[in-house]
This record gives C-alpha cells, structure tokens and sequence, in this order.
C-alpha cells in the first residue's frame, strides 16, 4: 500500500522577508506567515490526514497546527526534520556572509554536501538526519496520508532524493513559504513527485519571489 506525504514548507517569517538565513534559530513566523498556514490549512481540509510531522522549531510547528488542530490530532515534532545548522552564518544576511566569508561561501556553494558551514552542518549531515526520519513515517503509514511541515533545505533534499539528484545542486529546487509538495511512495524506492511548490492557495503564485536576486548574488560571490 502506498503513502502520500503532503510536504510542506513553513510559513514566512520576518526573517525570511530580510534574507537572513535561519538555521535553528527559533524564528517565529510573521503575521504574513500566519495567513499562509491558515490558507494552505483550508486548501487540505477535504483531505483525510492520519498525522501531522514537524520540525521541532517554532515556525514549522505553528504552521502543523493550522492543519492538525481542525483533525484533533496532536503535531508530532521530530529534531531531524530541522532546517540546516548555518553556525556563524545565522542571523545574517546573504550580502553580510559574502562580504566576511566570500571564499568559504563560494566553496561551500560549489560543494555543500562536502563541506561545513563555519560552525554548523553540512548538506551531507542534513541528508543523514532528514532521510532516515521521512522514511520511518513512510513505513509506518502505509496506506494513508500523512503531512510533513519542515524546512526549504529537508524539503529540497527530500525531493532531490527522490528524484535521484545531485543534491551539490539542491538549491535549484524552488521552494517557497508555505508552499505545497506532495510526494508518493508505493515503497520508498519507488517514490514519485506529484506536486512540487504549488502555492495556489496563496495570493500572487505566480509572482516573483523576494528572494530571487539571492541566486544572482551568489554566482557573482
């Protein structure tokens, strides 16, 4: 029997709006960020969910509840679904990490599963973590629905893997807050991607995200 598992990215926080990478700080999300949880909640209400996962950190938990509080379910928080531990690079800005460490950020763009960020993980350490806990719930919820509220980095490395990716170009996986993936296993061998960062529920889909110029940026680093 297969399981299908909404994948899906928290909603925006302030920090996210300046650019500043997050990691395990406990951001929590904006009053936008809100709205988002609250829009992508009805957009699953007609779907029957079995249980809600999420990343220990505030902002993936407040977006799980929107969706499991109206099923009377309890969010179940798992460490491994966390984002991606930047070290010394939280807090800061994209412009700030390249103007203080410009070589080690183009190194570690070029090869983030290889390397450590100063301080903190690499891609490789996400992957070993992130992995192995989706595909416990996986198997233990054949034959039902299931959500999953994390991270942009879990949730590219997630469907990079499914899609049989070098995950060195994760990054070129668009995923945008509160956005919605939906990802099917009739064994997690054979898992699909049916749906990658949909975002109909929200107003202005189809707009460029403010994050864009970040890509630009770092090619020029």
């Amino acid at each position: 029997m297969s399981c299908r598992v909404f994948l899906i990215r928290h909603g925006e926080t302030l920090w996210n709006t300046e650019m500043r990478f997050q990691g395990h700080v406990d951001v929590p999300l904006s009053e936008k960020g809100m709205e988002q949880a609250r829009a992508l909640a009805v957009r699953l209400s007609a779907h029957k969910i079995s249980a809600v996962y999420s990343s220990d950190l505030g902002r993936a938990v407040e977006t799980a509840r929107r969706i499991a509080e109206p099923r009377g379910l309890e969010v179940i928080t798992l460490p491994a679904l966390r984002e991606m531990n930047f070290g010394l690079w939280e807090g800061l800005t994209f412009k700030e990490i390249r103007e203080k460490y410009g070589e080690t950020i183009r190194q570690w763009w070029a090869n983030p599963l290889g390397m450590n960020v100063p301080g903190g993980e690499s891609l490789s350490d996400l992957v070993a973590r992130v992995i192995p806990a989706v595909r416990e719930i996986v198997e233990k919820h054949r034959g039902e629905k299931v959500a999953v509220v994390c991270h942009g980095g879990p949730v590219r490395c997630l469907v990079g893997t499914v899609l049989n990716m070098d995950l060195n170009k994760y990054w070129k996986i668009r995923q945008d807050n509160a956005a919605l993936n939906i990802l099917d296993f009739s064994g997690w061998e054979n898992g699909i991607v049916a749906l990658l960062n949909d975002r109909s529920h929200l107003p202005g889909d189809l707009e460029m995200p403010y994050w864009a110029n970040r890509y630009v940026e770092k090619k020029e680093a």
